[in-house]
């Protein structure tokens, strides 16, 4: 009686690894060509251009490490080389779990998963155009005149990953408002109630994620706390289209 529950399991699974290898065989395609063009030092350069930017004159980053001024840029040009192939690979997943959706889910994820990639690389843009110039000039000029600053790119590396997921993350709050709403987690007037708490915690979150200076923590703060409202309009407007679906 159990054969064919195996069976099923088994095919899921031959399934789930076609799909992982076609996810990352499409990365690894993705990345060959970003290599060859436009290569792997130029999106390090164009990473590197806000604090390029703010540095004095002349002044350049370092690396200490004996390869690290080869991996570091190889290991950015893998990172590009997901997000462009970001699409092809939530692709994979969808065509993997659609199969088990209801109907009304299926209308419900894909959408969902749409909006939540293009959010991430908004936030991920904003902290690259609009956060870190600022963040980068004021860090510059409350140096003291007797430092030379000379950033180690392995540091400034890990320093962008976490800013970038944590704006990308934060970009993803009107998502988590809208699918809390939609389930039934909590009530649009719960969450209004929950405002003041919202604030507070976008603080205490920006105060913890960024760097110690006020511009950076605003910077993440504000567009939290928009965002969540953002979330709220559209769980309102997500709840009177199901109303009238229903009627």
């Amino acid at each position: 009686m159990n054969a064919p529950q195996e069976e099923t399991f088994v095919s899921h699974l031959v399934e789930l690894r076609d799909r992982l290898l076609r996810a990352v065989i499409a990365v690894g395609v993705v990345f060959i060509i970003l290599m060859i063009w436009p290569g792997a030092a130029y999106f390090w350069d164009t990473l590197a251009t806000p604090l390029q930017a703010a540095l004095p004159e002349g002044t350049k980053m370092i690396a200490t490490g004996v390869i690290t001024p080869f991996m570091i840029p190889i290991k950015l040009t893998g990172m590009v080389a997901f997000v462009v192939a970001l699409p092809y690979v939530l692709f994979q997943g969808w065509a993997f779990v659609a199969p088990g959706l209801y109907q009304h889910e299926k209308r419900l994820a894909l959408p969902l998963v749409i909006s939540s990639t293009l959010l991430f690389l908004a936030g991920i843009a904003f902290c690259h155009y609009i956060v870190f110039g600022s963040v980068f000039r004021f860090i510059a000029e409350f140096a003291p005149s007797s430092i030379t600053p000379a950033p180690d790119i392995e540091a400034y590396l890990s320093f962008v990953m976490t800013m970038f997921v944590a704006f990308g993350v934060t970009f993803e709050v009107p998502i988590v408002v809208v699918v809390l709403v939609y389930f039934g987690v909590v009530t649009i007037d719960k969450l209004i109630e929950a405002r003041g708490y919202v604030i507070v915690g976008a603080f205490v979150i920006a105060a913890v994620v960024t760097p110690p200076d006020v511009m950076s923590q605003l910077f993440l703060a504000i567009p939290l706390c928009l965002l969540y409202e953002l979330g709220i309009l559209i769980a309102r407007a997500v709840g009177r289209r199901q109303q009238e679906l229903l009627e």
